[in-house]
């Protein structure tokens, strides 16, 4: 049918020069952007998987981050870990020298350097925050990423746990703080005063009116048991107890003391060192408490020897007797108690030592009723039967056995650089421990920077092919787009031109 009001076929070419239109405009908009998605009506479902693509890459890249960061700080860790190593290295050679009992050097000049390195151990401990309560000292995570499910915690989070006490490694924590390599000492029983490692404290402050005397009972290099009194006098304007200390140990030596010396405890406390001291009680004059070096009344045996418990002495009269039997390296050796031998005290302890000449074991009365026995060696008592109608007595009036107490090990000269040992050997443990940790964390870290790197490249591929445009498919669509939008345009001026050829029909 031919119309003058309605030219379909140009409507056609209307339509299809629109739809061609837009097909070149798509077209060209992939070409220029890259995209074969620029819009959610492209493809809304693909768009919303690409955008999850694109947000797990985007976590995944920081995760990765996080993750260089951590290894960049476990490996500033494993640096001080490194470091705190070595120095337990240059403890124990001090410990062990300070353990052999040949050695002739100076004890406190090795333990100065081995608290040096405690000290500088907890500082370092403190610098890469592993200290007791520092900042790494805790459950590190380390957010990644990677994983979709509900609980992220599992599945995209690395856990270092450097937590607790057993990870810290200050010297409190590996257990060294209170170890010493100096020749062992021992305590005076009662003394409270423990505060003369400290420089900020002064001693005997009554300058000039008091001093310090110490009664020492020890025995000689023949085996002698000799009693001699030192007396350090209070100093001008008052000293530490470093000084206090020094001063001691210059007059042990101008009394003619050798083998004995004077030091301050790890506790702070003041000391007496040496393997033939038996006893040592403290007296000071005129020295209010505040300046007082040792807590005035108290003694000391020596804790290093074995010995047994002060026994409460009563003279023997009469006819009354009884022998103690002592054993020392497989000889028995008998000390007979009677009214000549033991009328009192000192002339008791005089006898006791006389009787047991050459044994290694020696009497030494620890105060006004007390007698105690002491040995370098092992050895036994016994005590025999009291004989006689008096009441003399040393240990016990009846027959029986006498306790003998083993030395302490701190308080031989080797004794504390021992313990040293075994303390440094379990530090040595304990920071390997934590040196695992760090290592175990640091490879656990690298393998998820590896697999996050993976799943960046599987994403991005994933996105890309749902996301890109494919440029040569697109170069050929924006050719046809070009020959059909040309073929539209001429085809629609054709159509207009259809009407024309009514007019023929009217010219006639």
């Amino acid at each position: 049918m031919i119309s003058l009001q309605t030219n379909i076929t140009s409507l056609i070419a209307q339509q299809n020069l629109n739809t061609n239109q837009s097909f070149e405009g798509s077209t060209i908009q992939q070409l220029t952007s890259g995209y074969r998605i620029n819009s959610s009506g492209d493809d809304a479902a693909g768009l919303a998987v690409a955008n999850q693509y694109r947000s797990d890459i985007a976590e995944l890249t920081q995760g990765v981050l996080n993750a260089n960061n951590g290894v960049s700080n476990l490996q500033i860790i494993d640096g001080g870990l490194g470091n705190i190593s070595q120095m337990l290295d240059r403890m124990k050679t001090l410990a062990t020298e300070s353990a052999s009992g040949t050695f002739t050097g100076s004890r406190s000049t090795l333990n100065t350097e081995y608290q040096s390195l405690i000290t500088e151990i907890t500082r370092q401990a403190s610098n890469i925050n592993l200290n007791s309560g520092g900042v790494y000292n805790t459950n590190l995570n380390v957010y990644i990423g990677g994983g979709r499910t509900s609980n992220q915690s599992g599945s995209s989070q690395i856990n270092v746990d450097l937590s607790g006490a057993a990870s810290a490694v200050d010297a409190g924590s590996l257990g060294l703080s209170s170890t010493s390599v100096l020749g062992g000492g021992t305590d005076f029983t009662g003394n409270t005063v423990a505060n003369l490692s400290n420089p900020n404290v002064v001693f005997n402050q009554t300058a000039g009116v008091g001093n310090t005397q110490f009664v020492i009972n020890y025995a000689d290099a023949s085996g002698t048991v000799q009693t001699k009194t030192v007396t350090v006098n209070a100093s001008a304007g008052g000293e530490s107890g470093t000084q206090f200390v020094s001063d001691l140990n210059s007059a042990l030596t101008g009394a003619g003391i050798t083998g004995i010396a004077a030091q301050i405890g790890t506790n702070g406390k003041l000391q007496f060192t040496g393997g033939g001291l038996l006893q040592v009680q403290a007296t000071t004059t005129n020295l209010s408490n505040s300046s007082d070096p040792v807590t005035s009344g108290t003694s000391l045996l020596n804790g290093g020897n074995y010995q047994t418990a002060p026994g409460a002495f009563t003279a023997f009269t009469g006819n009354e007797t009884q022998t103690l039997t002592l054993t020392a390296g497989g000889t028995n050796y008998a000390v007979n108690l009677t009214a000549a031998a033991a009328p009192d005290i000192a002339t008791t302890v005089t006898s006791i030592n006389t009787q047991l000449a050459n044994s290694g074991i020696y009497a030494v009365q620890t105060d006004a009723t007390h007698i105690a026995l002491e040995g370098a060696g092992a050895f036994t008592v016994s005590t025999g039967a009291h004989a006689g109608t008096g009441a003399g007595s040393l240990f016990q009036a009846t027959a029986g056995a006498v306790a003998v107490t083993a030395p302490s090990t701190s308080a031989t000269s080797t004794g504390n650089a021992l313990n040293a040992i075994t303390a440094i050997t379990s530090a040595v443990q304990a920071l390997g421990l934590v040196q695992g940790k760090v290592g175990a964390g640091e490879n656990q870290l690298n393998y998820a920077i590896n697999l996050a790197q993976s799943q960046i490249t599987s994403f991005t591929g994933a996105q890309s092919a749902i996301r890109d445009a494919n440029v040569a498919a697109e170069a050929a669509n924006l050719s046809k787009a070009q020959v059909l939008q040309q073929a539209s345009v001429a085809a629609l001026v054709q159509a207009n031109a259809m009407p024309q050829a009514v007019l023929a029909l009217l010219k006639g």
